[in-house]
């Protein structure tokens, strides 16, 4: 079985990274939204340190996931309208750049808060900054701001998808189903 994408389907180096990539997030957004109203105590502390390791362990997949994909051949797109093309375009650049930066902004505010920061209880990573007040809050912001524009983005992207699937009917949603083949 062939690694990388064909002209026709995303291959399962991609599929992996994409479908891994969301199961993390509809992880670790709830767990994010659930822990902020917890009372401090050890069960707080440690949900907290699950949603950052699934945090960094996003930030490095969204790495490597980008360096592969830089050398990915890309199946041709369903033939669409040009403003189509322009949005499905700018979604995929923006859910890059928020692939980085919520869990950047994420490190940053964990770092500014002074706290440290543990992958899975494995390793410490550095600080990206000294204990810094108006850092965090700032840093808090980008994240929480961050996060409601990529689930918007998911969203959209998910439901363009759909819309390909069950209206258009063309092969974009197959596309980069796992075990399924797109039709011509």
């Amino acid at each position: 079985m062939a690694l990388r994408s064909t002209a026709s389907v995303w291959g399962p180096v991609v599929q992996a990274f994409h479908w891994g990539m969301l199961l993390l997030l509809l992880t670790t957004i709830p767990i994010g939204y659930y822990m902020a109203d917890l009372p401090l105590g050890p069960p707080k502390l440690k949900i907290y340190a699950l949603h950052k390791s699934i945090g960094i362990t996003l930030l490095a997949l969204a790495a490597v996931r980008l360096l592969w994909r830089l050398g990915e051949r890309r199946p041709a797109p369903s033939p669409m309208p040009g403003w189509q093309r322009v949005a499905a375009q700018t979604t995929h650049v923006l859910l890059y750049v928020l692939l980085f930066v919520v869990p950047l902004s994420g490190w940053l505010y964990n770092s500014a808060a002074g706290f440290p920061l543990q992958w899975f209880r494995l390793f410490n990573l550095p600080a990206l900054t000294a204990a810094n007040p108006a850092l965090k809050v700032v840093a808090k912001q980008v994240h929480e701001t961050g996060v409601a524009v990529l689930i918007a983005l998911v969203v959209a992207h998910a439901v363009a998808a759909l819309k390909h699937h069950f209206i258009d009917r063309d092969a974009t949603l197959r596309s980069m189903l796992p075990l399924l083949r797109s039709r011509p």
